[in-house]
């Protein structure tokens, strides 16, 4: 549960300071993609929403670590300031729903 309360702390942190957008979105997105990768190996859930929801979950943690490396390498993260945020908030839904699994214990 820490986990989850550290990410949010940084989510919110991030939204206040440009310069920890790209961390949060790297750092939010790995944990995500690790997250949900690890319960569809090890647990492998019954049921096609979960499954669902945990490929989707990973396609989505892995597209925002690429989005955060984007914005760490391109050095102005205030021109994509808006659509990073957008990124990171969309970013609390498959977090929600891979904590909810166990995937964050």
């Amino acid at each position: 549960m820490d986990v989850l309360v550290n990410m949010v702390r940084l989510i919110s942190d991030a939204f206040g300071d440009m310069e920890k957008l790209p961390v949060a979105l790297i750092l939010c997105g790995s944990v995500l993609a690790a997250a949900a990768l690890r319960i569809a190996i090890f647990q492998a859930p019954e049921g096609v929403f979960f499954r669902n929801a945990l490929v989707t979950a990973v396609a989505f943690g892995f597209m925002e670590t690429c989005a955060g490396l984007w914005l760490r390498v391109t050095g102005d993260p205030t021109s994509w300031q808006t659509t990073a945020k957008i990124i990171l908030g969309l970013s609390i839904f498959p977090l929600i729903i891979v904590a909810a699994i166990g995937g964050l214990a």
